[in-house]
């Protein structure tokens, strides 16, 4: 059953494939049901995939399969708070070596063109930190990263 509130998105005949790859990347994540096209649509025809319900970390998503009309992009995205410098790795590369692209701050995309931003726990403690100067030297040193490296983080903090 779709929960109350779902984050539905829009893809071009993957959500099926999109959702197996949360599942097994994401903790707190799963495929669950999928319902075929009772009849023909723009983007398909009877039978095909026409939804996908997933869980990713804990939130409930449907995957339309709409076809190609709208594309995904940094207006929205995925906040995963990390750990640690493993878990920030494992993500990032399990995003960015399927096919995914890297982009600045943390953020990369994955091959259908959703966007995650990889946040290790470490940065927004260091970018919120009560000392203007040490933030500041935190934010400065995240905005020459592609995949955040919390030990310069933390050394940028410190001075």
């Amino acid at each position: 059953m779709i929960s109350k509130n779902t984050i539905c998105l829009w893809y071009d005949g993957t959500a099926l494939d999109a959702a197996k790859f949360y599942a097994e990347t994401f903790p707190d994540s799963a495929v669950g049901a999928v319902h075929r096209a009772p009849g023909d649509y723009p983007a398909g025809k009877q039978g095909d995939v026409l939804t996908v319900e997933f869980t990713v970390m804990g939130i409930p998503c449907l995957g339309l399969n709409g076809g190609p009309e709208f594309k995904h992009n940094e207006a929205f995205s995925f906040q995963v708070a990390t750990e640690n410098q493993a878990e920030t790795d494992r993500l990032w590369n399990a995003i960015v070596a399927n096919d995914g692209q890297e982009s600045a701050c943390g953020w990369c995309r994955d091959k259908w063109g959703l966007s995650w931003q990889i946040t290790p726990r470490a940065l927004t403690a260091a970018i919120t930190d009560p000392d203007p100067a040490a933030a500041k030297r935190a934010f400065e040193a995240m905005m020459e990263m592609r995949k955040i490296d919390i030990a310069a983080i933390e050394a940028a903090r410190r001075g």
